[in-house]
């Protein structure tokens, strides 16, 4: 073959319509190799090029007449020094970390790690067994797309509502959904899919991991796989699992579905996961990092370089205070907004990438080069805030760029529900905006990412039928998954016809879902919890790639009914300003504060009422034209004067407050009643708020004109 020197950047494979650039970091590397494939199939490179060009770090060709589908790996020499850090093994193939696209999967066996399988400390010795035959191959990619007029939608944050949602379970029993293409990217952006996102209401769709992964091997013998994909293997490469044309079209059918649903007004954020590989602890297979520098790439302890430093609870942590690391998740990061257009990204474990040799930093080089990257500063970018490490819980500590899964909105929303004692405090500060986390910092309310579940725990229906995990399927004899999940059964464990369990049950799913939705900060779904979807108690189902984790769309009447107050619900937030504000609530204002806490007894709330621990019910009144804030336009915003009652025990007699343009209330809806009510009722009159129940009310003024 015919090889020129190349250039040392870009990294990855980059092919420029005459021929393919190959460019790889590798600080302490020997020689590297370039093995090209013909077939998947083929056990054994068709051509091994050495890269004789080194710039820097950078090992680097071009071969010209190389085409996009050219499969290819690399073999890294270097030293094999365990305990210097060292794990180079030529034998082992590996994978390029800058792959745009996964050619083949890859097969477990026993030559795919660099050491001889067995005794724990033979990791210390090198395997001469030769895993071309087994290891995952890239794919040299073209990325040219016809994207049309395609344009990100641009929601404003305090606009957003976010589903989140796996790519293949979402489809992969939906009944108008083609059977060819059930579960995948195509799928997802397919027109039931896109009718029922819209009928939701919900304006962003966020994805489960979509970077190419790693099935743990240990799931794999036991007959389950990485269903969530928090294991990743290529951090360019989309999953080619969720592709129907075959791997290397992943990359071609993820933009289809983005760009279909960019048509269809929503905005594609995905989850990352740029804290840890799927190669795990020192005993894991060599994939790619770990045998082309496995001392460049992660955090080793520096006492005894041999193990690494584990603050994600999988075994490795990226180092980003490598700058080639860095680069390497930055890089990744603009290619899939420019390249695959996306609108943001939700970071896994984010704390881990603020750390710099041991302390999370919030003033580390990761967010320094995201806070002025023109790319990246533009997108939307939320953090799970918290990592496994000493010192990992960081909810809000993040820059001011950042929005934050708030753990503690979910914690105290499900402990007030569920009619904990003393919970009511919290309870108010946390559906308020919890601007003690972030209004010290210059934040706003929709810093809040507000959820009561995600992917990672119960589902909606299991967080009011079960009171314990049952994880059994998992294979781990129920001890991974959280063990406090602030939940409650109504008094039965798992599924019953009990009418009183049932009535309990859905009362608490509609209480539960109206608080997301009537608080300050951006709400977030979990997909399929519109649809009573139940894991049976497993609160830990990422191995489940199975109809324990797939939506079933085949509803009985109670579920659609619950699926229509859903729906409600979310089209209440999105015609109500005053619960998207932008600013947080101060309990004042000129004439009308722009919230006041009242009591069931219609008075407000005093400093020994916060305290009581047999409280259970109390409202909240946002005063419609207390707005401090303007539209995009420079108009003021203004909404309806609303009271919201709050009730997580028995029925209670719940006085209807006064306020300034309030001389009577209208009722609007409520989470218990199906039934519509008519009339006003007048303030300062008493009335029964049910069990377990969010009502609201709408002022209505003297001249019975309403703010529009």
């Amino acid at each position: 073959m015919r090889v020129w020197r190349g250039r040392p950047y870009p990294l990855g494979a980059t092919w420029d319509g005459l021929g393919t650039n190959f460019a790889l970091y590798s600080e302490h590397a020997e020689a590297v190799e370039l093995c090209l494939f013909a077939r998947p199939e083929d056990p054994q490179p068709e051509h091994v090029v050495e890269l004789h060009e080194r710039t820097g770090p950078v090992w680097h060709a071009y071969l010209p007449g190389v085409r996009p589908g050219q499969l290819y790996g690399y073999r890294v020499h270097g030293p094999y020094e365990p305990e210097r850090g060292h794990r180079f093994n030529p034998r082992k193939l590996v994978l390029d970390p800058y792959a745009k696209a996964i050619g083949r999967r890859l097969r477990w066996h026993d030559s795919l790690y660099g050491y001889r399988v067995g005794d724990p400390q033979e990791d210390l010795a090198p395997d001469d067994r030769d895993s071309a035959p087994y290891a995952p191959l890239a794919a040299v990619v073209e990325d040219a797309f016809e994207w049309g007029d395609d344009r990100p939608p641009r929601v404003p944050w305090e606009e957003t509502v976010i589903y989140e949602t796996h790519v293949k379970g979402i489809s992969r029993l939906h009944p108008e959904v083609p059977e060819e293409i059930r579960g995948s990217y195509l799928a997802l952006a397919s027109e039931p899919i896109v009718d029922h996102l819209r009928s939701l209401g919900v304006t962003t769709v966020q994805l489960l991991p979509v970077h190419a992964h790693v099935d743990d091997r240990a799931l794999v013998d036991r007959g389950l796989t990485n269903y969530w994909g928090y294991n990743p293997l290529a951090y360019f490469a989309p999953e080619p699992d969720y592709a129907v044309a075959g791997p290397v079209e992943a990359v071609r059918e993820f933009k289809m579905a983005v760009r279909a649903l960019h048509a269809a007004g929503f905005e594609v954020i995905v989850d990352v996961v740029y804290n840890h590989t799927g190669e795990g602890n020192h005993l894991g297979p060599t994939l790619s990092f770990r045998g082309i520098d496995n001392a460049a790439y992660y955090k080793l302890n520096p006492e005894a370089p041999r193990f690494y430093m584990d603050y994600t609870g999988t075994g490795n942590t990226l180092d980003l205070g490598n700058p080639y690391v860095l680069q390497l998740v930055t890089d990744s990061l603009r290619y899939w907004v420019v390249e695959m257009h996306v609108d943001g990204f939700r970071f896994d474990l984010a704390a881990a990438l603020a750390r710099e040799l041991y302390e999370v930093n919030m003033l580390s080089a990761f967010f320094k080069v995201i806070q002025q990257d023109p790319v990246l500063s533009r997108v939307k970018l939320i953090a799970e805030p918290w990592d496994v490490g000493p010192g990992g819980y960081q909810v809000g500590n993040f820059p001011w760029q950042w929005a934050e899964w708030n753990g503690r909105y979910r914690d105290a929303v499900r402990r007030y529900w569920r009619g904990e004692e003393g919970t009511v405090a919290e309870f108010a500060t946390r559906i308020s905006g919890s601007a003690d986390l972030y209004e010290r910092s210059g934040r706003k309310p929709f810093a809040s990412v507000n959820f009561v579940t995600s992917h990672d725990g119960f589902t909606l229906q299991d967080l009011v039928s079960y009171e314990r995990k049952h994880n059994e399927a998992n294979g781990e004899g129920n001890r991974d998954g959280a063990e406090e999940n602030y939940s409650t059964n109504c008094g039965v464990e798992g599924p019953s016809d009990d009418p009183e369990v049932r009535t309990c049950r859905d009362r608490l799913k509609r209480a539960l879902v109206a608080t997301l939705m009537l608080s300050q900060g951006v709400p977030m779904l979990l997909g399929g919890d519109e649809l009573s979807r139940t894991q049976r108690g497993n609160n830990n189902a990422y191995c489940q790639d199975n109809e324990l984790s797939w939506y079933a769309w085949e509803l009985d009447e109670e579920k659609k009914r619950f699926l229509e107050f859903v729906r409600l619900v979310v089209a209440f937030r999105r015609r109500h300003p005053n619960f998207r504000r932008r600013e947080f609530l101060r309990g004042a204002g000129e004439a009308c504060r722009d919230v006041t806490w009242v009591h069931p007894a219609g008075r407000e709330m005093g400093p020994e009422d916060w305290h009581d621990p047999q409280l259970r019910a109390l409202g909240m009144v946002l005063c419609g034209w207390a707005f401090s804030e303007r539209d995009e336009r420079g108009r003021p915003v203004v909404d309806d004067t609303l009271l919201v009652v709050f009730n997580s025990g028995r029925a209670v007699r719940f006085v209807l407050p006064r306020a300034p343009d309030a001389w009577s209330w209208e009722w609007a809806w409520c989470s218990a009643e199906t039934r519509r009510r008519a009339g006003l009722v007048a303030a300062g009159s008493a009335w029964l708020a049910p069990a377990r129940s969010v009502t609201v009310w709408r002022a209505a003024r003297p001249a019975g004109l309403r703010a529009t």
